[in-house]
């Protein structure tokens, strides 16, 4: 009895060492949370919507309050196809990427139909300097948004991929975007964590911790009108790009954005 008593009293300074240690471990190979959003305004941050010029956040799209990041179109008069995306002004290559995010309110009059409770975070974009004016989205890939409807699944975290081509199971995906394979469907105004993990090629999707999609070696597409543009001298190997956040139509509020890069 007298080992197992010392052996309790051990065990949370066991913990505590263990947890020290491997803090230690992740400051020293530089992997630490770093916020992106800085709650206050959109510093950091600049937009493009189709038809407008790169910095110009027409309809005040996307907005800051509350330590909320939110896209709105209460100052449209149509949708109109007035894709767009917000863009963080840094390249990445390895990185872990956390989002909280949650749909709100009605879809934007004009809009498709697809796009209800329909957002995205896109990476490995294209430098946001290089998006056509009336481009509608970037060439990159992107872990789409989804909010359940009142009845039936809807699983959000699904991989879509504009202009670049990526491998799962060793086979070329062959649809524009492909479902997650862990299916997790979210009604109403929760909050939702989406995460996802970039390592020398291999790419994975996670909601609330949970991973649901894996996939490997993006390429750029040498039949994408905008993708072939980006190989250089035959090489088509993505290995790095920016993020974004997209403004598709339904309104959408983001409270933590976070990244670790590795």
């Amino acid at each position: 009895m007298k080992y197992v008593r010392i052996l309790f009293l051990a065990i949370p300074f066991l913990l505590q060492s263990y947890k020290s240690n491997n803090h230690n471990h992740q400051q020293q190979h530089g992997k630490h949370w770093v916020s992106l959003f800085n709650g206050k305004d959109l510093d950091g941050w600049k937009p493009k919507i189709a038809g407008y010029p790169l910095g110009e956040n027409f309809g005040n799209t996307f907005r800051v309050a509350d330590n909320i990041l939110s896209t709105r179109y209460n100052e449209y008069d149509s949708f109109n196809s007035r894709f767009g995306a917000l863009y963080y002004d840094k390249k990445f290559t390895n990185y872990r990427l956390k989002v909280e995010y949650r749909f709100v309110g009605n879809l934007t009059p004009g809009a498709p139909s697809w796009g209800f409770r329909d957002g995205g975070i896109q990476y490995h974009c294209q430098p946001p300097a290089t998006v056509g004016l009336n481009q509608p989205f970037p060439v990159c890939l992107e872990y789409n948004l989804l909010g359940g409807k009142e009845t039936g699944e809807r699983p959000t975290g699904e991989i879509c991929a504009s202009g670049i081509y990526v491998e799962m199971d060793g086979k070329r995906n062959n649809s524009y975007c492909t479902s997650p394979t862990v299916k997790r469907t979210f009604a109403g105004d929760q909050w939702v964590t989406a995460e996802i993990e970039v390592m020398d090629g291999k790419i994975t999707h996670f909601i609330n911790g949970e991973q649901v999609l894996q996939f490997e070696n993006p390429r750029f597409d040498s039949t994408h009108l905008e993708g072939k543009k980006f190989i250089n001298a035959g090489k088509d190997m993505v290995r790095d790009g920016y993020i974004s956040l997209q403004s598709n139509s339904h309104p959408m509020d983001f409270r933590k954005i976070e990244i670790m890069e590795y």
